[in-house]
């Protein structure tokens, strides 16, 4: 068979997979989660030896100390992996769920009913830990789950799908509803990016230059997520020490993740009191700060801000800052340069407050909070598949909730349509 014949069947097999997926009941559904958390931990010799192999071709390839920490499992991880697994069981499960009922002038009762979107496929990149957390979510949502990860974690995805699918059999689960492309080559991820008969939604998670390919290629709508550049905006009316507090969690707690402070927007009136103190406290933290005119004038130390620093995602201890008149020119600049990611005011104003929610589009607009509470887990999700920066179907982080859509369903006495 040609990759482009096998792909085709995987894919085919995931769908009618799916099928056996929807109807499972929530209990089956926990049951199977936990029991894979199980197989996980009792094959943790396996995983680790499976996970040595993409180590040491990777060590070979010269791929950078990050990325290797990325790849490597160790006992901790493969746990956490199954923790994972059985954190999803206890999530409540969405399918089935009548969001709505409503009774026509006929008599007729309509109503809105949670299902399995069907066939899901996942492409990420080096970390293995994604195979077991995305089947999961994919799976308790009712789904089939085809998963396409870095060729740097062939060996350790094969073999953590490979315990999994164990387990599916066991239960009397079509092997089909769990997948992984076992070819490392970009032909598959083209081959899988072509079978809109099977598969319904594509979720990347990975850098933009993966996520932008996989656009260009999908014949299948994909969940798309290029950039986290996030905003805070200090408003005239800010107390100062949330304020800082604020943005130091924003940009110093985890720089290089997508919900972490890029741009910091001060009000004119905030300038000369906040811009010097700000300036310090990040600054004796590590953190590069590039400003406007505005802000310079407060504090000349700091870089001069480029036109191309308003649309960067640095995923660093970089931090751009610009001084604006107020509220309008404020989120004129989010709506301007930001990547509808996540944006934070802080002020005491609740009008202000109010209007930046209202007018700020992002998926997560948040008042007098950090930027790295935009997360799924974090929001109540239990768990996050992703973020999406689309508004189609689902927008911001993404739960069990967003693996689903909704069907009408109608109960009626016989009514027949005049």
């Amino acid at each position: 068979m040609t990759v482009a014949d096998k792909i085709r069947t995987i894919a085919a097999d995931a769908r009618a997979a799916s099928y056996a997926m929807a109807r499972l009941s929530s209990a089956e559904k926990n049951a199977l989660l936990v029991d894979m958390a199980g197989a996980l931990e009792e094959r943790t010799s396996h995983l680790l030896a499976e996970n040595a192999r993409d180590l040491e071709a990777a060590e070979k390839k010269g791929i950078s100390t990050a990325m290797l920490d990325r790849l490597m499992l160790n006992g901790e991880r493969i746990g956490s992996m199954a923790d994972g697994l059985r954190e999803v069981a206890a999530l409540p499960d969405p399918v089935g769920e009548v969001t709505r009922m409503w009774k026509r002038p006929n008599g007729l009762m309509v109503g809105k009913m949670r299902i399995p979107l069907g066939v899901i496929g996942i492409i990420y990149e080096a970390r293995p830990n994604v195979t077991a957390d995305a089947a999961a979510l994919c799976l308790k949502a009712g789904n089939s789950v085809i998963l396409r990860g870095g060729s740097e974690a062939i060996n350790s995805n094969v073999a953590i799908s490979g315990i999994l699918r164990d387990v599916m059999e066991k239960a009397g689960i079509p092997a089909g509803a769990l997948s992984v492309i076992p070819f490392v080559d970009r032909q598959g991820v083209l081959e899988m990016l072509k079978q809109d008969e099977f598969i319904d939604l594509i979720i990347p998670r990975g850098g933009e230059s993966l996520i932008r390919f996989v656009v260009e290629h999908s014949k299948i709508p994909v969940i798309k997520h290029y950039k986290g550049v996030c905003h805070v905006f200090v408003d005239a009316t800010a107390d100062f020490d949330k304020a800082e507090n604020i943005i130091i969690n924003s940009k110093t707690q985890r720089p290089g993740v997508c919900n972490a402070l890029e741009t910091l927007l001060i009000h004119r009136e905030a300038a000369e009191r906040f811009v010097p103190r700000i300036f310090s406290v990040l600054s004796g933290l590590g953190v590069e700060i590039r400003g406007d005119e505005a802000f310079r004038r407060f504090a000349p130390e700091a870089k001069t801000a480029t036109e191309e620093d308003w649309y960067e995602e640095f995923l660093d201890l970089v931090l751009a800052v610009r001084v604006v008149d107020g509220l309008d020119e404020a989120i004129e600049h989010i709506n301007r340069y930001g990547s509808l990611h996540t944006e934070s005011i802080v002020t005491s104003d609740y009008g202000n407050a109010q209007r930046f929610i209202r007018e700020v589009n992002s998926g997560v607009v948040l008042v007098n909070a950090s930027t790295r509470f935009s997360d799924g887990n974090q929001l109540g999700l239990g768990a996050e598949i992703g973020i999406s920066t689309t508004k189609l179907h689902s927008y911001g982080p993404m739960g069990l909730e967003d693996l689903t859509t909704t069907k009408f369903i109608v109960y009626g006495e016989g009514q027949v349509r005049e």
